[in-house]
């Protein structure tokens, strides 16, 4: 039976990540994946693909829509091969998957294929194409999570679907109807929205993107209105019905009358679950708390000293870039080491055209906790770069304390905010004002002087270009 100082069950961002910092501090460690390819649902189902199909989307609709505005002239009907497409997606997909087997021999971590499940708190049983049998003196649990459905809906994977099949379709779909409208249900939704499919989204909050701030909402909403979605919020889903090729979705809206949509594919995205199917947590003596979450302290150890749980599969957003935090953590807390997470400069982004990002508190958070604030905010459309570029929807808000200008929270919709943010997260973590950030020279022309003079206003209201 093999040894190791830290076995890694999981292979996502935060558990691959965690097993490569581990080895990098010397621990002899393996790492356990049920599937054939490394990864987990970012790399294969989840983050990367859903980046491909959004970017070939894009290039189709730049050519339909815009490409003639540019002085572009295409020969011909441009048309959509919706195989190729999705051929292109599972290449990057098997470049970025490969790329983590490189890693693992690279850092010399050894790679179990097949279901991990403890034994006891230092024994962990591998079921693959044969039985295995490891020992370790400390387990990171990195299982991450699954797509979540509504008790009265049976998720078929050919009509009603969840966004593992909606990354594979064989066809684009006549009337997609996308329930939730978060994330992963308004990008995915965008991708066949370009390809022609007509899309509504069914969200049950009164607003989509419910848990970042409502201006960023309210600007998204517009932006998706003019790109011929059609969003139904406070809309309370009760029943799912497939008949032959097409879906009937029933709905109360909010005067609590009953509305009725019917589609080809209803694409179901209300959130994820934990995943610690066959993990068997209770033979180590692990908790689960009553959501299915893995219970953790401040350290992410379980109630078991020597079992650690990091990513979806613990509390907290699930983002890959949270998990791949808290793998580093953990990693360093085992050597030793005393890093520390502040969860709230962990940014958010939606990855829709134009993108959304944000990181820190919401004006909703600051009023609810009674705290003074400034707001400071910039629209892209004055800016030479989003005007020379055609992409002018969206603004940059930037949220600080009232005595002190410290920035608290900001908020982005626009062209490459996702890339923008980062800005933001670096100007918190070493707890800048808003006039440090007015100070500093962003070059023209660019997004990022979106930043500046957000930042100009909220210091004095003396932004330069509007």
């Amino acid at each position: 039976m093999s040894t190791y100082d830290v076995a890694v069950i999981g292979s996502g961002p935060g558990g691959y990540v965690a097993a490569i910092r581990c080895a990098q501090l010397g621990m002899k460690t393996a790492i356990i994946e049920k599937y054939s390819t490394l990864g987990g649902t970012c790399l294969n189902v989840g983050c990367i693909p859903s980046k491909a199909l959004l970017d070939s989307s894009h290039h189709y609709e730049d050519a339909v829509k815009h490409f003639e505005a540019h002085g572009i002239e295409v020969p011909g009907e441009v048309k959509v091969n919706l195989e190729k497409m999705i051929a292109r997606k599972q290449s990057v997909v098997d470049q970025t998957t490969g790329g983590i087997d490189f890693l693992m021999k690279k850092n010399k971590i050894d790679v179990y294929q097949g279901l991990g499940s403890f034994k006891d708190a230092t024994h962990i049983t591998i079921n693959g194409e044969e039985t295995t049998e490891i020992e370790a003196k400390n387990t990171i649990i990195a299982t991450g999570s699954k797509p979540s459905t509504l008790p009265f809906i049976t998720i078929d994977k050919e009509r009603i679907i969840t966004s593992t099949e909606a990354l594979k379709l064989k066809e684009i779909p006549k009337h997609l109807i996308v329930i939730g409208g978060g994330v992963i249900g308004l990008e995915l939704g965008q991708v066949y929205k370009r390809l022609g499919a007509e899309v509504s989204v069914v969200e049950f909050m009164d607003r989509i993107i419910p848990t970042m701030d409502a201006s960023l909402s309210k600007e998204l909403n517009k932006v998706l209105k003019k790109q011929k979605f059609k969003i139904n919020a406070s809309h309370k889903v009760k029943s799912v019905e497939r008949v032959g090729d097409e879906v009937i979705v029933k709905a109360d809206n909010k005067k609590g009358e009953e509305v009725e949509f019917r589609g080809d594919y209803c694409l179901v995205s209300v959130g994820r679950r934990p995943y610690t199917d066959g993990l068997n947590a209770e033979a180590a003596g692990v908790k689960l708390t009553d959501r299915g979450q893995i219970e953790v302290n401040d350290h992410l150890q379980t109630n078991v000293p020597n079992i650690y749980a990091i990513g979806d599969v613990v509390r907290g957003a699930m983002l890959a870039h949270k998990a791949e935090e808290e793998g580093v953590m953990v990693a360093e807390l085992l050597a030793g080491q005393k890093p520390h997470i502040d969860y709230n400069l962990i940014p958010g982004v939606v990855y829709t055209w134009p993108e959304v990002a944000a990181v820190g508190k919401t004006e909703e958070e600051l009023k609810e906790a009674g705290t003074k604030y400034k707001v400071g905010q910039f629209p892209m459309r004055a800016l030479g770069r989003a005007r020379a570029s055609t992409d002018i929807d969206g603004f940059v808000k930037i949220l600080a304390d009232a005595d002190t200008d410290e920035v608290l929270g900001v908020h982005m919709v626009g062209a490459r905010v996702a890339d923008l943010i980062s800005e933001a997260v670096t100007a918190m973590e070493f707890r800048a004002s808003a006039e440090d950030i007015a100070r500093m020279s962003h070059a023209h022309p660019t997004y990022a002087e979106a930043v500046k003079e957000a930042a100009l206003a909220a210091t004095e209201d003396r932004p330069l270009h509007i």
